[in-house]
């Protein structure tokens, strides 16, 4: 099954939708899936007093207001603005998602096309909006950060308990933090969470590069996920932990590259190497002139290339033998 790679344009849009529909274009150039934006209504996800996320004051800047709620409201884009990109998106791809972070937006979003919803790591502990999710009967793509094994469970209990089937559900495992640290990346963790729930898997990566989605990739990962953006160095909290259009495209390159070598497992000759075999492997020789009827010995054989003649591998079947013929010092032997 092809990996299905999702490019997360979350709010690196900046509030402006000429910017999203431009993310949109460099999505469906790089060859995603699908682009993902993220629907919120302010007033719904934070109150008036909450401070930003350490990374956000980082990658924001010491100047910056310490409001989490001033730095959303200037990144929050209206219903009608997802509905338009949602329209542009089916006129020319790549497919449209996006994570709603409050009730309102669930029911907004359930009136757009859309393959999946795709939870945020921050409300796995959300049970009313997992049970509204669930209620909503559509396949889930659950991101993992910041979580216990057992709150990853309890939030799957609750999504199947609402209607939700196992074999709908993809955990991807997930840090939290932008960037995230390589030491904290924990990619083997994808594996127990499949090996855990049984589900297909996948990875949402925040590392700076592309190098850990691509291994991820390679682990076997059904999803990944990865924000991106048109310029790393614009004002914003998720600019700097995001790929830059070139860098898109070279990771959907790359896991492309990797779904192929991947393979059906079975170990066969492939088409590509077997003409190479008689060049690479070797053949039973004469190691020197040998008379008919002279029994073959370690010493009047030995083994080279090229592999056209008799396995090596049948060495012990010819010694002691009469040759059935005169061969010269190098000839491929033969019986």
């Amino acid at each position: 099954m092809a990996v299905t790679i999702i490019a997360e344009a979350g709010v690196n849009h900046n509030g402006s939708v000429e910017m999203a529909r431009r993310m949109v274009d460099v999505a469906r150039a790089a060859g995603v899936d699908y682009i993902k934006f993220q629907t919120f209504k302010t007033e719904c996800i934070v109150n008036r007093s909450a401070r930003k996320a350490d990374y956000q004051r980082r990658n924001l800047g010491p100047d910056s207001d310490d409001s989490q709620f001033g730095m959303l409201k200037k990144l929050e884009l209206g219903y009608d603005s997802f509905r338009s990109l949602s329209e542009y998106c089916s006129s020319r791809g790549p497919r449209f998602l996006s994570t709603p972070f409050d009730l309102p937006s669930i029911d907004f979003l359930a009136t757009l096309p859309m393959d999946y919803w795709k939870l945020p790591s921050g409300e796995i502990t959300n049970l009313p909006y997992l049970q509204r999710i669930a209620a909503l009967g559509k396949p889930v793509i659950m991101s993992t950060g910041m979580s216990t094994l057992q709150e990853v469970e309890d939030a799957v209990g609750v999504l199947c308990a609402g209607g939700l089937d196992i074999s709908n559900i993809t955990l991807l495992h997930c840090n939290t933090e932008y960037p995230t640290p390589m030491s904290d990346v924990n990619l083997r963790a994808m594996e127990t969470l499949r090996r855990t729930f049984g589900t297909r898997v996948g990875y949402s990566d925040h590392t700076q590069g592309i190098e850990v989605a691509i291994a991820a990739a390679a682990m076997g990962a059904d999803v990944i996920e990865k924000h991106f953006t048109l310029d790393k160095t614009l004002p914003g909290p998720d600019h700097v932990a995001s790929l830059e259009p070139a860098e898109l495209s070279a990771l959907v390159s790359a896991v492309r590259n990797i779904e192929q070598a991947l393979g059906d497992g079975c170990k066969h000759i492939t088409d590509s190497e077997r003409a190479n075999r008689a060049v690479a492997r070797k053949s039973i020789v004469a190691a020197r002139d040998i008379a008919v009827g002279e029994l073959f010995s370690e010493q009047n054989l030995t083994v080279k290339r090229p592999g056209s003649g008799i396995s090596p591998m049948r060495l012990p079947d010819l010694l002691g033998k009469p040759s059935p013929r005169a061969f010269v010092a190098d000839d491929v032997i033969e019986i």
